[in-house]
């Protein structure tokens, strides 16, 4: 029986409605939040639980997960993590996806929204970085070992513009400081 006074509930909600069917193998968090969310969503609005078990699934890809990486948003929520089942985990990128719909009140953006909707405050920064959104924030953009140069980038001067992976040269110096060393070839040189 879930706790419906509780804060969390309708986060709760959606989890027991995936929950069966995170046993498929190879059925991802993301693939079960996305298309189960947009069918609560819209199946039925007098379906109230639905509808507020959708509001509040997020699902988490590679860009959401990349763009809070590369402003240092999990660094600075101590949640630093590689993409995949952590980005769920309470500290994960979903629990800072739900923080930050807590600070944002999406009836500014539609009056008929609730006050706190996660789905719909996971999809900015979706859109900011997707290639057939605003396209600003991804791999195509910005190469993934070096840090952003847009400065045409609205976020620029805030963001911490964190590389996703190091470099080789930035790898070597990190290694060699811990007392390893790479070793790099050439084709043809012995």
């Amino acid at each position: 029986m879930l706790d419906t006074i509780s804060p969390d509930y309708p986060e709760r909600l959606g989890q027991a409605g995936i929950g069966p069917m995170r046993h498929v193998f190879g059925v991802s968090h993301k693939v079960l939040n996305m298309p189960l969310s947009d069918l609560l969503i819209g199946a039925d609005p007098d379906r109230s639980l639905w509808v507020l078990a959708g509001q509040h699934m997020i699902a988490i890809d590679t860009l959401i997960h990349n763009l809070l990486h590369r402003t240092g948003t999990l660094t600075r929520y101590e949640a630093q993590h590689t993409y995949g089942p952590a980005c769920y985990a309470p500290w994960g990128c979903a629990s800072i996806v739900r923080q930050l719909a807590d600070e944002v009140d999406a009836r500014a953006f539609d009056p008929s929204f609730p006050a706190t909707f996660p789905r719909f405050v996971q999809h900015a920064p979706w859109a900011f970085c997707a290639q057939d959104g605003l396209n600003v924030c991804n791999g195509n953009q910005v190469e993934d070992s070096q840090a952003c140069a847009n400065v045409r980038c609205p976020v620029f001067e805030s963001c911490a513009r964190v590389p996703l992976r190091l470099g080789e040269a930035a790898l070597a110096t990190r290694l060699a400081s811990l007392g390893f060393h790479l070793v790099t070839h050439v084709r043809g040189e012995q």
